[in-house]
């Protein structure tokens, strides 16, 4: 298998547009598709990429491609018709965050056609797409991943092979669940600063430097004091990825008690209108 220089690319949403661009400044040879014409055509014209009508004519003769999409159905339907198209031998790489159940059968379907298959995916919201510092956590056979590496290195800092199929995608929910539960936790913390009349700033600074510190507080701690829920990563995907985790703890005899209360809260959130907002606006249900 050989190095891999053509890349489609198929999502251009908040993570996969600057992760598309630092591959395309890298030097890698992208064809990009995604939903929305005009955004596919905004991008190209931005960075000196191809634009292509479907996931297939992106796939075109590509020795890889990456997806970064909502969630499996969205994944199989990039996958499967590019699979027709890519280059004997290329390498699918789904940076989205899917159920490992589904990761798996995906990589199993892929396999029929002759296409490798490696889950990755990422960590780290908008700013660290932007400038190349996510964190990438793989699941797939070595040689894979080693392949992969390249690509890889453009787009993140800390890149962990944490094991087989299946594995990068039950490590992502689990984190992602322990930033859900931090961020509820936090927003109970904003309600009683506010009711109490504590000096939002203050509390942020002592917190910060306690045993409450995280990179959630240091992200989310200000917004939800202003209320302001601009999108970094979006209330709707951190309810799905807490959803996908709490079906794969079942399913190993695991109860997760307090994913299970996240859950209500961030579904209320979004059952109020909130689901498009970022996932600080949890703050919203705790209220």
């Amino acid at each position: 298998m050989g190095r891999i220089e053509r890349v489609a690319f198929c999502g251009l949403g908040i993570m996969g547009a600057p992760m598309a661009a630092n591959l395309a400044r890298a030097g890698f040879e992208l064809s990009v598709w995604t939903r929305t014409t005009e955004k596919t055509e905004r991008f190209a014209a931005e960075h000196g990429a191809r634009t292509a009508a479907t996931p297939a004519e992106a796939a075109e003769g590509a020795e890889g491609i990456v997806t970064m999409l909502p969630d499996a159905p969205e994944v199989e339907g990039v996958l499967f018709p590019a699979a027709d198209t890519l280059r004997d031998g290329a390498l699918a790489i789904d940076m989205s965050t899917i159920a490992p159940t589904a990761a798996r059968a995906i990589g199993e379907r892929l396999g029929e056609d002759g296409i490798e298959f490696l889950e990755a995916p990422v960590s780290g919201s908008r700013p660290r797409a932007e400038d190349g510092t996510l964190t990438i956590m793989a699941g797939g056979e070595p040689a894979a991943f080693e392949r992969a590496l390249p690509l890889f290195e453009v787009m993140g800092e800390r890149i962990v092979h944490v094991g087989p199929r299946g594995h990068g995608q039950l490590a992502k929910l689990l984190t992602n669940t322990m930033g859900a539960v931090n961020a509820a936790a936090l927003a109970e913390s904003v309600v009683v600063v506010r009711t109490a009349g504590l000096d939002p700033q203050a509390f942020l600074e002592v917190a910060g430097a306690s045993a409450g510190g995280s990179t959630v507080l240091a992200l989310k701690g200000g917004p939800m004091f202003e209320r302001s829920f601009e999108p970094l990563f979006k209330l709707e995907h951190m309810l799905k990825d807490l959803r996908h985790c709490l079906d794969e703890a079942r399913a190993l005899g695991v109860e997760l008690r307090l994913g299970g209360l996240a859950e209500g809260l961030y579904a209320r959130a979004a059952e109020e209108g909130h689901g498009q907002e970022d996932f600080a606006a949890v703050l919203t249900a705790v209220e």
